[in-house]
């Protein structure tokens, strides 16, 4: 998968721009094996705030797992009173998750991390106090979170522009059960201590070898997006739901990022076709894909498969689509500023998103 975290991949990304376009300063780089760029990551103790604005905790030992391995980092972690709560697949009724959300801004945490996604932040979207928790960002507190809570992300940024963290949760990252024969990811923690420090400045892989299109082409050229491109996205299914709501962003010349989990293929696509037909694709500077998993291909596919999909989407926009971007339901994930200003650049296979010091 490649490096990632840190801004740095090994190459002179001024690609013949002025060279406040070359990234070379940018130092912080983490190795795919996880070993970090030098950067002082002994930053004291942070307060991290958890909560659960979605489904129910039904894990608790991964919960409670997850909360120790963020007591042994150092941290002081603050549970909410709510956190296992449970209302039918909910972790509480609407009106709980609604004021576990507004405690998290209230805290004055440095991170609000989620217990888990699941389902259930659609439907109380129109009750979040917006401009308070915007406030509580202003102030300091990175709001870290995927899957079902891309819909507060992308809330948040088409009602505020505040920028959020699509990044680790609780229970499947840092709850992982080490006595299995698993581990914490180390990539991932490098990259949740750069934000804990605000030393993240960028997100770097390689991606897999593609050849050409089915139409003979290139599958991608070497290209340039200046800082300015605004990142956002996280799960597909989740950003489809909102379309036509005022809880969708209205981004152009963006770098949109997506990932999704349990969706096969031609369901992907579906959700794909439909943001192209609303015209959103068309808007963007470039298409950025995450980890797509835990699909189950059937006989009836006839060698239809994600790349048949990431193909077709390539031969439709006349925007890059960039694929391997190590962020979804997976172990190594890096963090993604969602609303945040950044630059972009591919050369041959490698990939990198910068956006330098974020606070």
């Amino acid at each position: 998968m490649g490096h990632a975290c840190g801004a740095d991949c090994g190459h002179d990304h001024d690609h013949g721009h002025d060279s406040h376009h070359d990234h070379g300063h940018a130092d912080h780089v983490h190795a795919a094996d996880g070993s970090c760029c030098g950067h002082d990551h002994s930053h004291g103790p942070k307060h991290i705030y958890v909560y659960s604005p979605s489904g129910a905790v039904r894990d608790k030992a991964a919960f409670k797992r997850g909360i120790r391995q963020l007591e042994a980092m150092g941290h002081q972690v603050e549970v909410d009173a709510d956190a296992l709560a449970s209302s039918q697949r909910f972790a509480g009724d609407d009106a709980t998750r609604l004021a576990a959300i507004h405690r998290a801004a209230a805290s004055g945490a440095d991170v609000a991390l989620i217990s888990r996604g699941g389902y259930g932040l659609t439907r109380i979207l129109p009750g979040i106090k917006y401009k308070t928790v915007a406030k509580a960002i202003a102030k300091g507190t990175q709001f870290v979170g995927l899957s079902d809570f891309t819909a507060f992300q992308l809330a948040m940024l088409a009602q505020t522009g505040a920028t959020t963290w699509a990044g680790p949760v609780v229970n499947a990252d840092f709850g992982v059960d080490t006595r299995e024969g698993g581990e914490v990811d180390d990539i991932m923690l490098d990259c949740f201590a750069d934000l804990l420090s605000g030393q993240g400045e960028g997100a770097g892989w390689q991606m897999p070898k593609v050849g050409e299109l089915p139409n003979g082409k290139p599958q991608l050229k070497d290209f340039y997006v200046p800082g300015g491109a605004t990142l956002w996205g996280g799960n597909l299914a989740v950003l489809v739901s909102l379309l036509g709501t005022p809880y969708f962003p209205q981004i152009e010349g963006g770098v949109l990022f997506l990932e999704d989990v349990g969706e096969h293929p031609y369901k992907i696509e579906r959700m794909l076709n439909q943001l192209l037909l609303a015209g959103v694709l068309q808007k963007q500077k470039a298409i950025v894909l995450g980890q797509f998993t835990e699909f189950k291909l059937n006989t009836h596919d006839k060698g239809f498969k994600l790349q048949t999909v990431i193909d077709w989407l390539r031969m439709q926009l006349k925007r890059p689509v960039l694929q391997g971007l190590p962020f979804g339901h997976v172990p190594t994930k890096v963090l993604l500023p969602v609303g945040a200003q950044v630059s972009l650049s591919v050369e041959g296979r490698d990939a990198l998103i910068y956006w330098g010091h974020t606070h």
